[in-house]
């Protein structure tokens, strides 16, 4: 729905949280250790003394744990992550915030939904993401588990869409996207509604601007109208005519209790069955996508239609400066997008691509009447360059261009109404990591995707961009600090964070620090990484791939033997016994023995810088010797660090 007011919110599952501490207040039946430790909490909590009320909270939450009483637990939970939570002790304020939803959930509620919230707002991220050159490598994060890509699924990468009807600047002529916001878009978000005809119109504009086509086809009347005959074929058949991919996305956020399709999963399951059914048979061109919004979270999954009959799934994820809008319930800021899709990722993600079907940033409150245009930039970078590498299971983002005005949520969603907003965004989607074109195991035009850095992605080759995910309790940042072994390389206070280094300037067992600062000037995190550069080697410009990556031995470089010689056309044998390696072309022939600096060409002795050895199972030998055997011409690029090769 074009963003929906949330009808579950943080204020009612409160509300039910007091509920709750009221009901379960016990009656002193008798003198005991546990009653004194209530009474005595109660009384320090009475005088104001929370801090010495703690050990006492501790213990009846632990006691309580240790009996099933899960309920009490939770309550006494509750009162020590508001505690630490006031103070600014966030880290046990999330711990106990997480314990808290445990109980709520082993006691049968879903009253801690809330609480893994306000966990997730105080919880200080520094997460890094660079970018990686290997295809394999990133098409091999971005596979389902069952290794096969779902209908207009890309390789990897991330389809841009937009809702664009309401944008002055581009409306419903979608061939305006370009000269708008720099770049064409993959998707174009159109609604429709049950009884009405197809949308012929969005799909040739969608056609002429070279993009799919998302239909958001709702069911205004409820699922009873929604059957197989005349007008639903006839509907399919005008789909297939469009001749551009379309992803439908029927009767979304079915969970939500503002849809007349909510409240029955079982007809929600069975009608859009039928739907694939029809679909499948009559409009091959169509994608089926199964789109819930992200709250209410625990009433999702029974909505689910199965794998059989999905093809995408989506979700509508928002956020807002305030709750619906309502700039008397407590502030929303602290809301990151990034953490609202983890439990949807996490759960579908191995079977299916996932879309954000809708989503927005506000850069202005109307109800408020305040400018947010920095707390936009913040989460518009989230959106646009954390999550597509955090997920890489995300494979479309369609953003909701639309100032609100006083309706519904009251914020400016619009790109458009801000010159500021406006430039950021095209800067952001300039990357063509974000694709513009949808096709079967499509993938960006440079071939570069983002891996996070971390034990198993630690080198790189050539040069990278590293971009941080920052978050701190503060909200807004002063300062990132990047610290590469000891010494501060770059210093930044706008946004959009990252910084691009050349392998030169990162010698192999370096550590990277990221340092950030609030904005009164303080440092309030800091995490460590180690990342280190790898040699690459081009022939005739063309950059080799190896199994084993290039390593440096007492100031040479051994490259990969095998590889290198192959791929200039010699034949190469390994003789085990002899630990020997033979290589032919033409009327050359080089044979070398591992660890041996002699080696002989066509029988001739001559000695190398350094031994040939072999490494985690593949023969390396010097760069040079290797790129000049068979009549290359060797260089050396210092600064990315690279062997390149010529064929004469």
């Amino acid at each position: 729905m074009k963003k929906a007011t949330r009808k579950v919110s943080i204020l009612t599952l409160a509300v039910g949280l007091l509920a709750a501490s009221i009901a379960v207040s016990p009656a002193p039946v008798h003198a005991d250790i546990v009653w004194d430790h209530w009474q005595k909490a109660e009384s320090l909590r009475a005088e104001g003394n929370q801090a010495e009320a703690v050990p006492h909270w501790q213990f009846l939450a632990n006691h309580y744990a240790s009996i099933g009483e899960w309920e009490n637990a939770a309550l006494f939970c509750g009162k020590l992550d508001a505690y630490y939570d006031a103070i600014g002790n966030y880290d046990q304020a999330i711990y106990y915030y997480e314990l808290e939803n445990q109980y709520w959930v082993k006691a049968g509620r879903d009253w801690g939904a809330v609480k893994l919230q306000r966990a997730d707002q105080i919880r200080t991220t520094i997460e890094l993401y660079r970018t990686e050159r290997d295809p394999s490598e990133l098409k091999r994060q971005a596979l389902p588990q069952s290794g096969r890509l779902a209908k207009f699924e890309p390789a990897y990468g991330t389809y841009l869409g937009m809702y664009s009807e309401q944008d002055p600047k581009v409306g419903n002529l979608f061939t305006k996207t370009e000269s708008v916001y720099g770049k064409n878009h993959a998707i174009y978000l159109a609604y429709a509604h049950w009884g009405q005809g197809f949308p012929a119109t969005y799909a040739k504009r969608a056609k002429e601007a070279g993009g799919a086509l998302q239909i958001a086809w709702e069911p205004d009347d409820g699922l009873d109208p929604v059957a197989d005959g005349t007008y639903l074929r006839k509907w399919a058949q005008d789909a297939k005519a469009a001749g551009i991919p379309i992803f439908l996305r029927f009767a979304g956020e079915m969970n939500g209790a503002w849809v007349k399709w909510h409240g029955n999963p079982a007809q929600y399951i069975a009608k859009f069955r039928m739907l694939h059914d029809v679909f499948a048979s009559e409009a091959p061109n169509v994608a089926m996508v199964w789109s819930p919004g992200d709250v209410p979270a625990n009433d999702i999954d029974p909505y689910y239609p199965g794998d059989d009959y999905v093809d995408w799934v989506g979700v509508s994820l928002y956020i807002e400066p305030y709750e619906n809008g309502d700039p008397s319930l407590p502030t929303m800021i602290s809301t990151s997008n990034v953490e609202r899709l983890t439990r949807l990722y996490n759960t579908y993600s191995d079977r299916k691509p996932l879309m954000l079907s809708e989503t927005g940033v506000p850069h202005y409150s109307h109800a408020a009447d305040e400018d947010f245009t920095e707390w936009a930039k913040l989460n518009l970078q989230r959106l646009y360059e954390i999550m597509p590498y955090k997920y890489p299971r995300l494979k479309a983002i369609t953003y909701f261009n639309v100032d609100q005005k006083m309706t519904n949520a009251k914020n400016d969603y619009s790109l458009s109404d801000s010159s500021e907003i406006q430039a950021y965004y095209s800067k952001l989607i300039a990357n063509p990591y974000l694709l513009s074109k949808v096709a079967d195991g499509a993938q960006p035009s440079d071939k570069l995707g983002y891996v996070p850095v971390n034990a198993n992605h630690q080198a790189f080759t050539k040069q990278a961009e590293f971009i941080p995910f920052v978050k701190i309790p503060d909200v807004y940042i002063g300062k990132v600090d990047y610290v590469l072994n000891g010494r501060v390389i770059a210093s930044q206070t706008d946004l959009p964070y990252g910084l691009t280094l050349k392998a030169g300037e990162v010698p192999e067992g370096s550590v990277m620090q990221i340092k950030v600062y609030n904005k009164a000037g303080a440092q309030v995190a800091l995490r460590t990484y180690g990342i280190s550069s790898q040699v690459s080697v081009e022939l005739d410009g063309k950059e080799l791939t190896f199994e084993q990556a290039p390593v440096i031995r007492n100031g040479s470089t051994l490259t990969p033997l095998r590889a290198i010689f192959e791929a200039m056309g010699a034949t190469v044998e390994y003789e085990a016994a002899t630990r020997s390696v033979t290589a032919k072309k033409g009327g050359t022939t080089v044979k070398l023995t591992l660890d041996q600096k002699t080696v002989y060409v066509n029988g001739q002795a001559r000695q190398l810088d350094e031994a040939a050895q072999l490494v985690n199972g593949y023969t390396l030998a010097p760069a040079r010797f290797v790129g000049e055997t068979f009549g290359g011409t060797v260089g050396w690029d210092g600064s990315s660090r690279t062997v390149t090769i010529s064929k004469k």
